[in-house]
């Protein structure tokens, strides 16, 4: 064994991709299974970070994607990605992801999780949100107050999600500093009183619902949290 395999072992999980579908016309999901998956904690609306590009370790990039659903009795993981069209690490590898192809990634991780004691939960992204949303909002009550907006390029391009959120369609519009997003959540009719929001999606365009929140409506910062999953020309974020 290598010492470069050594250290992918010590850093990565390691598995294989068993099964890929196209969900809609730009977002395919991808499964992972293998032994290394068993067991694996996740909270919904956390991401794995996947090795991608060429030359592995030495070579390769770590790109961000959220889970869709885990199955523990499977050992499988689903991810569902974008195509934002063009070439980059990220989209060139849900692109031709396919099975029997091996996959080096993190255990699950991050804070961008539901609070459980929240009033009521408010929700507003794009398609590359609307992963971690399906998880969150799947992992609710059924009693839960929710609200939202998500925004797809078409009304296809939806992904199928728990709650009665509002759908907009920007038509060809692109999604960075997306207005439309923006103006569907000042459209919402919201309780009074603050709730949380979960905002992801194009960086620009959920500093603009955030600044929304904060600004028009008096929500405090702390209630409003936000993952940006991508914006155009920024390394890292493709």
């Amino acid at each position: 064994m290598t010492v470069a395999r050594r250290l992918l072992d010590r850093m990565f999980l390691t598995g294989e991709v068993v099964e890929v579908e196209r969900v809609t016309a730009r977002m395919r999901r991808v499964r992972i299974g293998g032994e290394a998956l068993a067991g694996l904690k996740w909270t919904p609306g956390q991401h794995v970070r996947l090795l991608v590009g060429e030359g592995g370790l030495l070579g390769g990039v770590l790109r961000t994607y959220s889970i869709w659903d885990y199955d523990p009795t499977w050992e499988a993981v689903d991810l569902i990605g974008y195509d934002h069209g063009g070439d980059s690490p990220g989209t060139s590898w849900i692109r031709k992801a396919e099975p029997g192809r091996e996959v080096s990634f993190t255990r699950p991780d991050g804070g961008f999780v539901v609070q459980e004691d929240a009033p009521y939960h408010l929700f507003a992204g794009e398609e590359t949100a609307s992963v971690a949303f399906g998880a969150m909002l799947g992992a609710l009550p059924g009693d839960a107050r929710v609200f939202g907006a998500i925004e797809a390029d078409s009304p296809g391009d939806h992904l199928d999600l728990h709650g009665d959120l509002v759908r907009v369609s920007r038509k060809g519009a692109s999604a960075a500093g997306s207005a439309a997003l923006v103006n569907a959540v000042r459209e919402l009719d919201l309780p009074d009183e603050p709730g949380v929001a979960y905002l992801a999606g194009e960086a620009r365009t959920i500093q603009a619902v955030r600044a929304h929140l904060v600004g028009e409506r008096g929500w405090r910062r702390r209630d409003v949290r936000t993952k940006p999953f991508w914006t155009p020309g920024r390394r890292g974020l493709d």
